[in-house]
């Protein structure tokens, strides 16, 4: 019934058109149908583009972006001498896993003015160390804020932002993002103050940041965290060494600059990059290992970062007694009594570096990358610090926790040369998916701190050799690492110890 009735009504509807009036053009007849189009089959992969991106307006002008990433370590490592894999358990050397990073990062601009993003993830957790209790326990990491920021653009050559921040200044890869390294990581020699006096390489504060012409810059204003507030240097006996007991006690300054305790001044930091050739994205803080082959850039940069009293030593002529032991004191009046002979050093920091990335051959797929920078660290008298990535170790080396598992001299005053250089080989190599980067890293570190009984300073090589194979770009790839680690355990007998790993990242 439905059926007719359908029937019924068309043909009605058909008996109302008229016919057209007279010397009206004929009605041309009706288009013949065209086919349905087959459906298109991928031949490869689609570039990944946006990613997890939620356009708010047509153009796309207003967004929200999600990004997320994993970094996970496979690796074999000869641990520093007299490292313990456990309590009481000495280790010389392990296989192990180790999360290196974790995060996320939630973009807005709803606004083409105003910038909105947040960052949040873990880093460095092993299973022994990188937890709650860092130092001693793998379990439970904290997971905390690394950047919150709300940003304004002021004009086309100047935007103002606030927040947790990576505006960092000094050099180019103390700005650099963690998902598109050359080699398999920073050397970290790039974040000198990391966990001392900043958050994970952040700071809250504000910045100025901006492009004129050729020329981009980043300017920030940050607080400066408060550091070794329980540990030995919270008080001026720790800026120093105690012989003898009792009556018979002396302490006397070892004139090594440790960070203050009472250090509250700002940090002042600022970068300055001229491009010469492509202009590369300024929108967010993370700069470009390699871009295989999709640019070609040459920018040559520099940096600073001055933090005022930000270390503290006791020079060696100063030596208190027993009775000026029993006197010393803790806090800022001990740090301010003249007689335990506390001085105050600046930090005073800045770099020269340069960045090349090309194609070769645009047929072949061939790409160049090179970075090379030097750094100059005014840390005050003899400083070095000791960092371990993801560390494996556990326990006291020769007294001193910091040179356990993999550890090598980080940062001090002195001079730092740091150079890597890859290439990216011809595609279809390793077959029509798999794309293949063979690099090589060189640091050679000058510390003061980091002398033989003699006297001479021994300086800091560290080799890296690897390649990184990529499946879809940065966002799907694996990396294989050699690492020549100095073993600082004994300043008069350095040993090169090795490390391979295999890294596995994926980001969306």
């Amino acid at each position: 019934m439905a059926l007719s009735g359908l029937m019924l009504a068309a043909t009605a509807a058909t008996a109302q058109v008229q016919p057209p009036p007279a010397g009206s053009q004929p009605v041309p007849p009706p288009a013949e149908p065209v086919a349905p189009s087959a459906p298109v089959v991928a031949t490869e992969s689609v570039p990944y583009g946006p990613g997890m991106k939620v356009n708010i307006s047509a153009d796309g002008s207003k967004y929200l972006r999600f990004i997320t990433w994993h970094q996970v370590y496979a690796r074999y490592t000869e641990n520093n001498t007299g490292t313990t894999r456990a309590a009481g358990k000495p280790q010389d050397s392990q296989f192990d896993f180790a999360l290196r990073r974790s995060r996320a990062i939630i973009l807005a601009q709803l606004n083409p003015r105003f910038l909105v993003y947040t960052h949040f993830g873990i880093n460095n957790q092993t299973a022994v160390s990188g937890g709650v209790a860092p130092g001693v326990d793998g379990k439970k990491p904290q997971l905390f804020v690394h950047e919150a920021v709300v940003e304004f653009k002021v004009n086309k050559y100047l935007s103002l932002g606030t927040g947790m921040h990576y505006q960092n200044g000094l050099s180019r890869m103390t700005r650099s993002s963690t998902l598109n390294y050359l080699a398999m990581d920073a050397p970290v020699t790039n974040w000198p103050t990391i966990e001392a006096i900043d958050q994970f390489a952040r700071g809250i504060g504000a910045y100025a940041k901006g492009r004129v012409g050729k020329l981009d810059y980043a300017l920030s204003v940050n607080e400066s965290f408060l550091t070794n507030q329980t540990g030995g240097f919270s008080t001026p006996l720790g800026l120093g060494a105690t012989t003898g007991t009792g009556s018979t006690a002396t302490n006397r300054g070892t004139n090594t600059a440790q960070y203050s305790p009472q250090g509250t001044n700002h940090i002042y930091q600022g970068y300055f990059s001229y491009e010469l050739f492509d202009q590369e994205s300024n929108l967010l803080p993370f700069n470009v290992g390699t871009y295989l082959g999709t640019k070609r850039v040459l920018n040559f940069g520099g940096g600073f970062f001055y933090n005022q009293d930000g270390m503290v030593s006791r020079p060696t002529n100063n030596v208190l007694d027993a009775a000026g032991i029993s006197a010393a004191g803790t806090g800022i009046a001990a740090f301010n009594n003249a007689a335990n002979g506390v001085q105050k050093h600046d930090i005073g920091l800045w770099s020269l570096d340069a960045f090349y990335d090309t194609p070769v051959n645009k047929e072949a797929g061939t790409a160049f990358t090179f970075y090379g920078v030097y750094y100059n660290f005014d840390m005050g008298p003899n400083h070095v610090r000791f960092i371990g990535l993801a560390n494996p170790g556990y326990g006291i080396v020769s007294g001193d926790a910091s040179r356990r598992g993999n550890a090598v001299p980080q940062s001090g005053t002195g001079q730092v040369g740091y150079a890597q250089a890859g290439f990216l080989m011809p595609k279809n190599l390793l077959g029509p998916k798999l794309r293949v980067q063979p690099y090589a890293a060189y640091q050679l570190a000058g510390y003061e701190g980091l002398k033989t009984a003699s006297g001479d300073q021994k300086n800091v090589n560290i080799f890296d050799g690897g390649a990184n194979f990529y499946i879809d770009s940065h966002n799907a790839k694996f990396t294989i690492n050699y690492r020549a680690r100095p073993d600082f355990t004994n300043v008069n007998n350095v040993k090169y110890r090795p490390e391979i790993t295999m890294q596995t990242q994926v980001f969306l």
